[in-house]
């Protein structure tokens, strides 16, 4: 029995989509297989990405939630989905296994367009991309309409024609007479596949399928402030659709590489300094990096251990509003030396004498450990 993808996500079911995202991006970041390498992890990975596909659309979760898995795989629908159908049509539906027949062939098939498949792609991005942003090339492999037919999949100079199986319906019916009376099961056409045409002369550059497998650059905007989990949509680049219909659209995962120097929390960088117990004492300017480049940062003179500066609107840029940026904020650690010059030694000693052994230890240790209590 398939999980229930709310548990799945660990939220409940009266969450916005906000809220789901914010799980997603969570979970994606935890068990992406590029990043845990634990057995089960992309099994797990797999499953929330499933989860995630269904519950971040209204259709799909309004589907989820009324008839289950059912309902967001085309199997055992609801009412609700057969709106458009005669009484006939969903008796069909319901007993078109009958004696033997085929489950999930009912709903009548023409031989009109049809649209294309989604695709995903997962796109690693450095980190300074992510909160940048910018154009991207990436490379996607996809079915596009064969150029020597028109996506017809016949060959050049001739069409498919109407099926003579079924006249065009995709279907046949046959009547069954049973103790209970007579029953119509339809299944799909033998002659066709349900297409409801025939192609006697295939196109030799496709084989008669209309699409072929190609390759295609494409350049994407990624917007500044991206994280984790973030999706994108391109429109139309997905697989292409048949007998003419519009292409699918592509999904773009994004996922962050970390970096050996900063970190993301939210909108906020978060790196570290270390500098030398003098320059804690006395205060400085220092030059530090930031993801903008180098800055300079002031240390205020009596800098204790673990102090927090922060470089304002020095951090990520906020989705949707680049304008807005987040800060950068430098944790402090200082550098006391186990070891001093002969030099060194009788100066801060002198200066022990002068300031008083405020930790009552007496010596050079104690007068270092007391400047940073």
């Amino acid at each position: 029995m398939a999980r229930d993808y709310y548990e799945i996500l660990g939220i409940s079911r009266d969450v916005d989509k906000e809220e789901i995202k914010r799980a997603y991006r969570r979970l994606a970041r935890k068990y992406h297989p590029d990043i845990n390498k634990e057995p089960g992890a992309e099994e797990r990975f797999k499953e929330i990405n499933r989860a995630y596909e269904v519950l971040s659309e209204p259709e799909t979760r309004d589907r989820y939630n009324r008839y289950g898995e059912a309902g967001i795989s085309g199997a055992g629908a609801g009412f609700s989905d057969m709106g458009d159908m005669g009484f006939a049509d969903i008796f069909e539906s319901f007993f078109s296994g009958f004696a033997g027949g085929g489950t999930g062939q009912a709903t009548r098939r023409r031989g009109g367009p049809v649209k294309g498949d989604d695709l995903r792609l997962d796109l690693k991005l450095e980190f300074r991309e992510a909160i940048f942003g910018g154009e991207k090339e990436i490379r996607i492999p996809h079915l596009e309409a064969c150029a020597a037919c028109n996506g017809t999949g016949a060959k050049p100079g001739t069409r498919p024609r109407t099926c003579p199986t079924c006249s065009g319906s995709g279907q046949v019916r046959r009547a069954t007479r049973t103790p209970f009376g007579s029953f119509t099961q339809v299944s799909v056409c033998p002659t066709c596949n349900g297409e409801g045409q025939v192609i006697e002369d295939k196109c030799e550059s496709c084989g008669g399928n209309g699409r072929k497998q190609e390759t295609k650059k494409l350049k994407i905007t990624i917007p500044a402030g991206v994280d984790n989990g973030t999706r994108l949509r391109v429109s139309k680049e997905g697989d292409a659709g048949q007998r003419g219909g519009p292409p699918g659209d592509l999904y773009v995962y994004l996922f962050i590489e970390e970096d050996a120097e900063f970190r993301r929390e939210g909108i906020s960088i978060l790196s570290e300094i270390k500098i030398s117990y003098l320059q804690a004492i006395l205060g400085c300017r220092l030059e530090v990096n930031s993801v903008d480049g180098p800055v300079e940062l002031m240390i205020p003179p009596g800098t204790q251990p673990n102090t927090v500066l922060t470089l304002e609107n020095r951090g990520v840029p906020r989705l949707g509003n680049p304008v807005s940026r987040g800060d950068h904020q430098i944790t402090v650690e200082i550098d006391i030396p186990t070891r001093v010059t002969p030099e060194e030694r009788e100066l801060l000693e002198k200066l022990a004498k002068i300031k008083g052994d405020r930790t009552g230890k007496g010596g050079l240790e104690g007068f270092l450990g007391g400047l940073f209590k």
